[in-house]
């Protein structure tokens, strides 16, 4: 996975402390560069973009950036114009907001501002993104599936995300939703990818070496599908309950870490 994971990533769960401690969005602001940062608020993801916009620019601007664009990419025409693309390159942060993640990757996906971003997280820019924008950061993403109820196969919809996070699936809002079912199955369909579900008011940052620390007040469930011993994903009943064995699950709050290439937790003080 070394050469899957291209630079340094903020992944958060969503619903992240934005007028409090602001712990996670003030490890953003130290990463991108504190006050001498330049953060791009991409609101492609929602379809209130004026108010999204204005509430992250707020949040930031108390956490003392200063140089703060938010752009509201909303079609494909948007995504191709030169200028725009130009203005990602231009960053040291990029935020995705939440919304609808396959409004991220319909939209953006195959543009130049797509080229853009890929060129700058190559190039050591910080990726951020919340809910909808921590799902779109892996190579396949779930877009829709039941939480809240038992794993069922065939429940699932899932499609490629920006793939800067490859061989990964990212699910947020996870315990608050009542989402480890619908993980179980992605991870049962792709057993040589990694599930990692985020709760709100909790991150990953992902170093470019693949591994990552969790970040907030609540934790991170990973997934590891390498061991299952059998399931009955591929078998016919669509509707059935999803069996499975031998499943390796880990539950990680602050304070830990998970090497993501030997597939070991970390203990990081």
């Amino acid at each position: 996975m070394g050469e899957k994971v291209k630079g340094n990533l903020l992944i958060i769960g969503g619903a992240e402390d934005k007028y409090g401690d602001s712990e996670i969005l003030k490890k953003a602001v130290d990463i991108i560069g504190g006050s001498s940062a330049s953060l791009m608020i991409l609101t492609t993801a929602t379809q209130n973009p004026e108010e999204a916009g204005r509430e992250y620019r707020n949040v930031f601007e108390r956490l003392g950036i200063h140089n703060i664009e938010v752009m509201d990419i909303n079609t494909r025409d948007d995504a191709n114009m030169e200028a725009n693309a130009s203005r990602v390159e231009n960053s040291t942060g990029i935020f995705f907001t939440g919304g609808d993640q396959l409004r991220i990757t319909s939209i953006i996906g195959g543009t130049k501002l797509n080229r853009a971003l890929q060129k700058a997280y190559s190039q050591g820019v910080m990726i951020i993104g919340t809910s909808a924008g921590a799902s779109v950061m892996s190579g396949t993403m779930i877009v829709d599936g039941n939480s809240n109820d038992p794993a069922r196969k065939c429940t699932l919809k899932m499609a490629p995300g920006l793939g800067l996070l490859e061989e990964v699936i990212i699910d947020q809002h996870f315990d608050q939703r009542g989402r480890i079912g619908r993980l179980l199955c992605s991870v049962a369909e792709n057993p040589y990818m990694l599930g990692i579900g985020i709760d709100e008011d909790t991150a990953i940052r992902v170093y470019p070496d693949a591994h990552f620390e969790v970040i907030g007040t609540n934790a991170v469930t990973v997934i590891d599908g390498k061991s299952i011993k059998s399931s009955n994903v591929s078998e016919l009943k669509p509707d059935e309950i999803l069996a499975i064995s031998n499943v390796t699950l880990h539950v990680l709050p602050s304070g830990y870490g998970f090497d993501m290439i030997n597939r070991e937790v970390m203990r990081l003080h």
